[in-house]
């Protein structure tokens, strides 16, 4: 959704996850490089054909409240609103798809992360069914992914990158700690936009609607050999 992911901490603070250091998957996540593909060549297309491809492809929720334009809800999770988007929103899929793939599969996976961005959208146009504003992003297909590493692994520790200011260090958080961090200031910020009645060009719900899609759905795609248990 536009906007989504660039910012994920306020306060002069940011935490960029870097990768899962307590496992490794057992082979390379192709599926979750070919989704990376598939957004770079997408932003390209947007780049090199402006605002009219935007516009067409883009999710408008007005148009899908009155059941027009249905792709767009597939084709916007594909699209960034610019180069902190896109880059933001990849650094975040690299660090917790890898072994999520692992966990499901290449059959299983795609379909989850489909049905992620799916519940996301589906989310963000009921809090706002008559909004004419384009929606776009990977942001709600990756918070399914991130909910999913939750419940499948949640005491592995992240490595990540913590700005304060100026400053960064790089520490370990564990997956508990820090999805559910970041959920709830999703949500605390949905509450805030709802009782100002202003938005800060962040679908949060949409965030949270794949997140909780992650969290329900995720043992339902996992392989039965038990490569979830974290």
């Amino acid at each position: 959704m536009r906007g989504c992911i660039r910012r994920p901490f306020s306060g002069g603070q940011a935490l960029i996850p870097l990768s899962d250091i307590d496992r490794r998957p057992f082979r390379f996540p192709l599926v979750t490089a070919l989704i990376i593909g598939a957004n770079v060549v997408m932003f390209f297309l947007e780049l090199t054909q402006g605002q009219d491809f935007i516009l067409r492809w883009a999710v408008i929720p007005a148009e899908i409240s009155g059941g027009h334009k249905l792709v767009t809800i597939f084709s916007a999770m594909f699209m960034h609103g610019g180069w902190l988007h896109i880059i933001g929103n990849m650094v975040y899929f690299w660090a917790f798809g890898p072994e999520i793939e692992d966990a499901m599969g290449r059959i299983r996976y795609p379909i989850f992360y489909l049905g992620g961005g799916l519940a996301a959208t589906i989310a963000q146009v009921m809090m706002n069914p008559l909004s004419d504003v384009p929606n776009l992003g990977a942001s709600g297909a990756i918070a399914a992914v991130m909910g999913a590493f939750l419940v499948t692994f949640p005491r592995d520790r992240i490595k990540t990158v913590v700005f304060i200011g100026f400053f960064f260090t790089i520490t370990f958080i564990p997956a508990l700690v820090l999805v559910v961090f970041w959920f709830v200031l999703q949500l605390l910020s949905e509450i805030g936009s709802i009782m100002q009645r202003n938005s800060d060009g962040v679908a949060h719900m949409a965030h949270i609607g794949g997140m909780l899609f992650g969290v329900i759905a995720a043992r339902l795609f996992e392989l039965r050999r038990g490569a979830g248990r974290g």
